[in-house]
Protein backbone atom coordinates (compact mmCIF):
# COMPACT_ATOMS: atom_id res chain seq x y z
CA UNK A 1 0.00 0.00 0.00
CA UNK A 2 1.15 3.24 -0.72
CA UNK A 3 1.70 5.92 1.91
CA UNK A 4 -1.45 8.17 1.02
CA UNK A 5 -3.76 4.87 1.06
CA UNK A 6 -2.04 4.14 4.97
CA UNK A 7 -3.38 7.57 5.98
CA UNK A 8 -6.63 6.84 7.20
CA UNK A 9 -9.80 8.88 5.95
CA UNK A 10 -10.25 11.34 8.98
CA UNK A 11 -6.64 11.68 9.59
CA UNK A 12 -5.27 15.44 8.50
CA UNK A 13 -1.53 15.97 7.50
CA UNK A 14 0.32 17.83 10.01
CA UNK A 15 1.33 21.20 9.87
CA UNK A 16 5.21 21.58 9.72
CA UNK A 17 5.86 23.37 13.02
CA UNK A 18 7.31 27.23 12.56
CA UNK A 19 10.77 27.99 12.11
CA UNK A 20 12.79 29.41 14.94
CA UNK A 21 13.75 32.76 13.05
CA UNK A 22 10.22 33.09 11.57
CA UNK A 23 8.69 33.14 15.19
CA UNK A 24 10.62 36.13 15.57
CA UNK A 25 9.82 37.70 12.99
CA UNK A 26 6.26 37.44 14.28
CA UNK A 27 7.26 38.68 17.25
CA UNK A 28 9.06 41.60 15.94
CA UNK A 29 5.94 42.63 13.60
CA UNK A 30 3.94 42.06 16.72
CA UNK A 31 5.95 44.60 18.86
CA UNK A 32 5.45 46.82 15.65
CA UNK A 33 2.13 47.25 15.28
CA UNK A 34 1.56 47.82 18.98
CA UNK A 35 4.46 50.75 18.38
CA UNK A 36 2.57 51.93 15.71
CA UNK A 37 -0.71 52.09 17.81
CA UNK A 38 0.63 54.09 20.65
CA UNK A 39 3.19 56.88 19.00
CA UNK A 40 5.95 58.22 20.77
CA UNK A 41 6.87 61.29 22.07
CA UNK A 42 9.28 62.06 19.83
CA UNK A 43 6.91 60.98 16.46
CA UNK A 44 4.50 63.31 17.86
CA UNK A 45 7.59 66.34 18.07
CA UNK A 46 7.70 65.50 14.10
CA UNK A 47 4.23 65.38 13.44
CA UNK A 48 3.56 68.50 15.46
CA UNK A 49 6.73 70.25 13.75
CA UNK A 50 5.52 69.11 10.18
CA UNK A 51 1.89 70.76 11.50
CA UNK A 52 3.45 73.96 12.11
CA UNK A 53 6.22 73.78 8.59
CA UNK A 54 2.71 73.57 6.60
CA UNK A 55 0.69 76.08 8.72
CA UNK A 56 3.93 78.25 7.90
CA UNK A 57 4.26 77.25 3.94
CA UNK A 58 0.40 77.86 3.25
CA UNK A 59 0.74 81.19 5.05
CA UNK A 60 3.91 82.02 2.57
CA UNK A 61 1.92 80.97 0.00
CA UNK A 62 -0.55 83.36 0.75
CA UNK A 63 1.79 86.13 1.58
CA UNK A 64 3.62 85.56 -1.83
CA UNK A 65 0.18 85.45 -4.04
CA UNK A 66 -1.39 88.60 -2.67
CA UNK A 67 2.46 90.36 -3.22
CA UNK A 68 2.23 89.00 -6.94
CA UNK A 69 -1.06 90.43 -6.98
CA UNK A 70 0.06 94.06 -6.04
CA UNK A 71 3.21 94.04 -7.75
CA UNK A 72 0.56 93.56 -11.18
CA UNK A 73 -2.28 96.20 -9.52
CA UNK A 74 1.25 98.58 -9.35
CA UNK A 75 1.95 98.07 -13.05
CA UNK A 76 -1.13 98.59 -14.15
CA UNK A 77 -1.78 101.77 -12.33
CA UNK A 78 1.78 103.03 -13.58
CA UNK A 79 1.29 101.88 -17.15
CA UNK A 80 -2.36 103.72 -17.05
CA UNK A 81 -0.19 107.18 -15.38
CA UNK A 82 2.28 106.77 -18.10
CA UNK A 83 -0.89 106.33 -20.53
CA UNK A 84 -2.43 109.36 -19.22
CA UNK A 85 0.87 112.07 -18.62
CA UNK A 86 1.82 110.55 -22.82
CA UNK A 87 -1.59 111.40 -23.79
CA UNK A 88 -1.62 114.99 -21.39
CA UNK A 89 2.02 116.18 -21.66
CA UNK A 90 1.56 119.10 -23.75
CA UNK A 91 -1.43 120.20 -22.08
CA UNK A 92 0.62 122.60 -19.90
CA UNK A 93 2.83 123.73 -22.62
CA UNK A 94 -0.59 124.25 -24.68
CA UNK A 95 -1.89 126.46 -21.92
CA UNK A 96 0.41 128.80 -21.68
CA UNK A 97 0.43 129.38 -25.67
CA UNK A 98 -2.76 130.07 -25.49
CA UNK A 99 -2.70 133.75 -24.75
CA UNK A 100 0.01 134.32 -27.76
CA UNK A 101 -2.48 132.64 -30.36
CA UNK A 102 -4.99 135.03 -29.23
CA UNK A 103 -2.42 138.22 -29.59
CA UNK A 104 -1.29 137.31 -32.88
CA UNK A 105 -5.26 136.93 -33.77
CA UNK A 106 -6.29 140.36 -32.40
CA UNK A 107 -2.98 141.86 -34.02
CA UNK A 108 -4.39 140.55 -37.33
CA UNK A 109 -8.05 141.41 -36.79
CA UNK A 110 -7.07 145.09 -36.00
CA UNK A 111 -7.09 147.09 -39.25
CA UNK A 112 -5.33 150.34 -39.76
CA UNK A 113 -2.58 150.36 -37.61
CA UNK A 114 0.53 152.22 -37.95
CA UNK A 115 3.63 150.52 -38.86
CA UNK A 116 4.81 151.42 -35.32
CA UNK A 117 2.00 149.92 -33.73
CA UNK A 118 2.03 146.49 -35.77
CA UNK A 119 5.64 146.30 -34.29
CA UNK A 120 4.86 147.07 -30.77
CA UNK A 121 1.71 144.54 -31.41
CA UNK A 122 4.41 141.50 -32.85
CA UNK A 123 7.08 142.55 -30.45
CA UNK A 124 4.33 142.40 -27.12
CA UNK A 125 3.27 138.63 -28.53
CA UNK A 126 6.65 137.74 -29.07
CA UNK A 127 7.59 138.45 -25.33
CA UNK A 128 4.77 136.42 -24.63
CA UNK A 129 5.59 133.71 -26.54
CA UNK A 130 9.25 133.73 -24.30
CA UNK A 131 8.21 133.75 -21.44
CA UNK A 132 5.61 130.93 -22.15
CA UNK A 133 8.81 128.73 -23.63
CA UNK A 134 10.87 129.35 -20.26
CA UNK A 135 7.75 128.85 -18.11
CA UNK A 136 8.09 125.37 -19.76
CA UNK A 137 11.92 124.86 -19.61
CA UNK A 138 12.10 125.63 -23.19
CA UNK A 139 15.68 128.21 -23.38
CA UNK A 140 17.43 129.78 -26.02
CA UNK A 141 20.87 128.65 -27.55
CA UNK A 142 21.83 132.77 -28.02
CA UNK A 143 25.86 132.76 -27.71
CA UNK A 144 27.53 135.65 -27.75
CA UNK A 145 30.16 136.63 -30.81
CA UNK A 146 33.19 135.32 -29.49
CA UNK A 147 32.28 132.82 -27.22
CA UNK A 148 33.52 128.91 -26.98
CA UNK A 149 32.05 126.97 -30.10
CA UNK A 150 30.27 124.03 -28.41
CA UNK A 151 29.58 121.00 -30.54
CA UNK A 152 27.08 119.68 -27.78
CA UNK A 153 24.72 123.39 -28.21
CA UNK A 154 25.92 124.80 -31.59
CA UNK A 155 25.73 123.31 -35.03
CA UNK A 156 28.69 124.98 -37.34
CA UNK A 157 27.81 126.08 -40.55
CA UNK A 158 30.82 127.49 -42.16
CA UNK A 159 34.61 128.55 -40.84
CA UNK A 160 35.25 132.33 -41.73
CA UNK A 161 38.63 134.36 -41.36
CA UNK A 162 37.83 136.44 -38.37
CA UNK A 163 39.81 138.68 -35.78
CA UNK A 164 39.24 136.51 -33.04
CA UNK A 165 40.19 133.18 -31.29
CA UNK A 166 40.12 130.26 -33.06
CA UNK A 167 37.19 127.68 -33.12
CA UNK A 168 34.92 130.78 -31.39
CA UNK A 169 31.42 131.84 -32.32
CA UNK A 170 31.61 134.70 -35.15
CA UNK A 171 27.88 134.94 -35.84
CA UNK A 172 24.91 133.29 -34.61
CA UNK A 173 22.32 132.53 -37.65
CA UNK A 174 19.62 130.48 -35.97
CA UNK A 175 19.27 130.57 -32.27
CA UNK A 176 18.96 127.20 -31.00
CA UNK A 177 16.59 125.31 -28.28
CA UNK A 178 16.87 123.39 -25.17
CA UNK A 179 14.41 121.49 -22.36
CA UNK A 180 15.60 120.15 -19.50
CA UNK A 181 19.45 119.85 -20.54
CA UNK A 182 18.16 118.46 -23.57
CA UNK A 183 19.16 120.15 -27.17
CA UNK A 184 16.21 120.54 -29.68
CA UNK A 185 17.83 122.18 -31.98
CA UNK A 186 21.70 123.66 -31.72
CA UNK A 187 21.81 127.10 -32.54
CA UNK A 188 23.39 127.81 -35.94
CA UNK A 189 26.22 130.05 -36.05
CA UNK A 190 29.29 130.89 -38.09
CA UNK A 191 33.12 130.12 -36.18
CA UNK A 192 36.40 131.58 -36.47
CA UNK A 193 38.84 129.60 -38.89
CA UNK A 194 42.32 128.91 -37.53
CA UNK A 195 44.81 131.65 -38.91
Amino acid sequence: MSDKNMQSEGEQPASPAPAPDQAANDAATANGNAAAAAPSAEDEDWQEQVAKLSARNAELADQFMRAQAEMQNVRRRAEDEIAKARKFAVESFAESLLPVADSLEAGLAHQGGTPEQIREGAEATLRQLKAALERNKVLEINPAAGAKFDPHQHQAISMVPADQEPNTVVTVLQKGYSIADRILRPALVMVAAPK
